[in-house]
């Protein structure tokens, strides 16, 4: 384990990216909650319900690509992260886990990003738990779409 530490800091120094696993989280307690707010929790339900991590629909002339429900998982989640298409992963912001209501998604929090119409062909998306492990899922428009 040191060794990847030490390789990741060396690859962070030369500019290369060493994936979802970014230096600046770290590994949280993984004691049960029985409130869904660890990776331990949520990971058995992000793992069987990995066909709803998203979902693309047009509306409006666009393409709006849908993050519902990894946000309402996000209690237990350091990061998610996705590439569409192919293109550089990218970041999608995540509102702060509210331990009260872990479920809820904050009212003005980003559900969606846009895209030009039918741009969209292939979604990859990465998370990265609090415990530090990853996951990572593609999908096909044709199999993410929503009326």
């Amino acid at each position: 384990m040191k060794k990847i530490a030490q390789l990741a800091a060396v690859l962070t120094v030369l500019g290369v990216s060493h994936g979802v696993a970014e230096q600046e989280f770290v590994a949280e307690d993984q004691t049960p909650t029985g409130k869904f707010l660890t990776a331990t929790e949520v990971r058995p339900i992000l793992g069987a319900t990995k066909g709803n991590w998203i979902a693309v629909r047009e509306y409006n002339g666009q393409d709006l690509l849908y993050f519902t429900h990894l946000l309402a998982w996000r209690c237990g989640l350091h990061q998610i992260r996705f590439a569409v298409n192919g293109a550089e992963h990218e970041v999608f912001p995540m509102a702060p886990c509210n331990p009260d209501t872990p479920n809820a998604i904050p009212n003005d929090a980003t559900i969606y990003l846009q895209y030009p119409l039918t741009s969209i062909e292939t979604i990859e998306v990465e998370v990265l738990y609090d415990d530090m492990q990853t996951q990572m899922q593609t999908f096909a428009r044709k199999n993410v779409m929503t009326p």
